[in-house]
């Protein structure tokens, strides 16, 4: 006959079943790999959503200094497009040489050394828990665009967004992809009529205007060192477009076979899009004349007191369309959901990353560890519990979070692009000391190529990528951005010190010939209290065992409880000797290391397994009621040398609700193969006797 429990789906709680579904099998998990249709929205979400709010944080810096401000917008905008591109192209030669899914991470450990590498990852991870953040306050606030009574539970209307999307991925990749397709691919197509429909518009003499446009602005003079300080400001703040994009590096693994070209493709589509995206919507707001206050009381004409400022995105889809249009709720409902499910890009990147740093030893174990649906559960949850805690602390303020961001990201860009400068001179140096008859072969003068390719590739995007990085550093640093500076070097101090400690552990345990533990004999300890069948069940464990010597002892609080003890044990015929020792201080595992001690002393050093007998309970209150003992001593009897702990499980009734059964065989039966009832008495004889009772 076939047995096919390993088969079978194991019975989950209900409540997980419902949230995150049944487990899947691991041999399922190529099942679970994403095509590039489901891998665009997945790992673009954020890339794409961020052109939502950076033209209205570049315009928003720019108008600080006035209207006439808006002049450089055209340039930045450029600017910012230019710089896409390259880092685009950058991350395409990443993926074709350090494909294994850790990303600039791996590259500037490779090539750089460790603390890089660590630093790397620390900048990465602090932007993948201000991605959530970020994108998760952005899509609150269009939404409070679209309907200003919710404005007083912004705070937790994205808490319970965070919680939504931890759920979601928390069910698989394969069904968040398809849960996160269709807004992402409706935003695309609704920006890009909305951008079609305004300059269609504008060609024909009926440009859009938008509600701001009239309003006049309160500004202060500034100097010329200002206004170069302003353009580079709001060149930072534009360069938020550029989050997300080293996603697609970081979660090569996802991508079905071929990975790197499927994860080259996706790349490519997401960097046209984005791009486009950002310089259309800039040329539409430039036409429509939005105007974005960085404080909304500086628009002369905005009632700031009773209504929130509506963004960018809203202001150009009701110029466009109309305020109150089907298509003007279309847009705002779309990037909304984008917006919001843009914090699914770092829920790829942040396990996936969190992953490869768990097996280098620079993070916990826990992290490598994939959950029920196949996925990184563990790391979606700290990421999910680290982005509430952001969004709670600053209020999930848009214009303050937006301060802490693009750091780690442009500190990884950085450092990754430097990184892979180092790998391709590395393979130059290769071929160069190849023998002259290898170096004049084709494929040698291929590789040759393709190496000086990246080279120049990455070279371009270190130059772009370092000066972006100094820029953002002077010009957000005094704006909250110090908090992201000191993080980083406080999550890289952890991390090397997790690092060291599995070192010395890993050194500590490894094996070699000198290893002696010379233990002498084996003796059971079954701990009594009372009388009762858990004891029994742990008895006949013991006996089960084998073992060279078994004892039941008991520790004596009471001289009257002691006396009852032993007065059961012999009225019930127990087949081991009970030894009782005092307590006169009422403590437990004190008096039985004692013992084990003295034990030990007289006999050599034996090994002495403990039998402690433990209630199973269903219900979350009866914890509270048992005293748990057995878990107490057995964590102080586990630091004792040469002790094993065996825990004997008794499912109370109630334990039904979590194994689902309640009537359960006498200590014994059912390994015997006897058949049992309820109502079967315990025999503690041994099994001899009681089979010469039977005959």
């Amino acid at each position: 006959m076939t047995n096919d429990s390993r088969d079978a789906t194991p019975e989950a709680p209900i409540a997980k079943r419902i949230l995150i579904g049944d487990p899947l099998a691991s041999q399922n998990a190529d099942e679970h790999l994403l095509p590039k249709r489901m891998a665009l929205p997945i790992f673009a979400s954020d890339a794409l959503s961020s052109v939502a709010y950076a033209p209205q944080e570049m315009l928003m810096i720019l108008l600080t200094g006035g209207l006439a401000f808006l002049a450089f917008a055209p340039w930045v905008a450029a600017a910012v497009v230019l710089l896409m591109t390259v880092v685009v192209l950058s991350y395409r030669q990443l993926i074709r040489a350090y494909p294994s899914g850790g990303g600039d991470y791996e590259v500037a450990r490779t090539n750089l050394g460790e603390i890089p590498g660590v630093v790397v990852a620390s900048a990465l991870l602090v932007d993948y828990i201000l991605t959530v953040a970020v994108s998760t306050a952005s899509g609150v606030d269009n939404i409070i665009s679209a309907l200003p009574g919710l404005n007083p539970w912004r705070v937790e209307l994205a808490v319970a967004c965070v919680v939504a999307i931890v759920l979601m991925n928390l069910r698989g990749v394969r069904e968040a992809s398809r849960a996160f397709a269709i807004p992402t691919y409706v935003f695309i197509g609704s920006v890009a009529v909305m951008v079609v429909t305004g300059l269609v518009r504008t060609f024909v003499g009926a440009a859009p205007v938008a509600s701001s446009a009239d309003y006049a602005l309160h500004t202060q003079s500034i100097s010329q060192a200002a206004v170069i300080l302003l353009v580079l400001r709001a060149f930072s703040s534009g360069c938020s477009a550029l989050t997300g994009v080293e996603a697609v590096s970081n979660g090569v693994q996802a991508f079905r076979k071929p990975k790197i070209r499927n994860a080259r493709t996706t790349l490519a589509m997401m960097g046209g899009i984005a791009a486009a995206m950002f310089a259309g919507l800039v040329a539409l707001a430039l036409i429509a004349g939005v105007q974005y206050a960085e404080n909304p009381c500086d628009l002369v004409g905005f009632d700031c007191r009773t209504m929130p400022q509506p963004s960018l995105m809203a202001q150009l889809a009701a110029a466009t369309f109309g305020m109150g249009s089907i298509p003007f709720f279309i847009v705002q409902a779309a990037t909304a959901c984008v917006l919001l499910l843009a914090a699914n890009t770092a829920f790829n990147g942040f396990p996936l990353l969190g992953a490869v740093l768990a097996r280098d030893g620079y993070a916990p174990k826990a992290l490598n560890t994939r959950g029920d649906r196949l996925v990184y559960s563990n790391g979606m949850i700290v990421l999910g519990v680290a982005a509430i805690a952001v969004l709670v602390i600053y209020q999930a303020n848009l214009s303050n979070l937006i301060q802490l961001y693009i750091i780690g990201v442009f500190v990884s860009f950085s450092l990754g692009q430097i990184g892979m400068i180092r790998h391709w001179i590395r393979g130059l140096r290769r071929i160069t000391h190849l023998p002259a008859e290898a170096r004049a072969q084709q494929s040698a003068k291929r590789q040759t190529f393709s190496y000086r390719k990246g080279l120049v590739i990455n070279s371009l995007g270190a130059t772009m990528t370092v000066s972006v990085l100094v820029v953002v550093t002077i010009t957000k640093f005094t704006h909250g951005a110090w908090l992201v500076f000191l993080a980083i070097p406080i999550l890289s101090t952890l991390m090397m010190g997790v690092y060291r400690y599995y070192r010395d552990v890993e050194h500590e345990i490894r094996m070699d010939d000198t290893v002696h533990f010379g233990a002498e004999g084996d003796v059971a300890l079954i701990l009594v209290n009372r009388l009762q069948k858990p004891v029994a069940k742990a008895l006949d464990y013991a006996l089960a065992a084998r073992h060279d010597k078994t004892i039941a002892l008991h520790v004596a609080v009471t001289a009257e409880e002691s006396k009852a003890l032993q007065k059961g044990w012999e009225a019930h015929g127990m087949p081991v000797p009970l030894v009782t020792i005092e307590s006169p201080f009422r403590s437990y595992a004190g008096p039985v290391i004692e013992f084990i001690n003295q034990y030990r002393a007289e006999h050599g050093p034996s090994v002495v397994t403990v039998y402690l007998p433990q209630y199973i309970v269903g219900h979350w209150w009866e914890k509270v009621l048992h005293n748990r003992r057995a878990r107490r001593m057995a964590q102080q009897l586990m630091l004792v040398h040469g002790v094993t702990i065996t825990l004997v499980p008794w499912m109370l009734d109630s334990s039904e609700l979590i194994y689902g059964r309640r009537s359960r065989p006498v200590p014994g039966q059912e390994r015997a193969g006897r058949p049992y009832s309820s109502g079967a008495r315990f025999d503690a004889r041994p099994p001899a006797a009681q089979d010469k009772t039977r005959r």
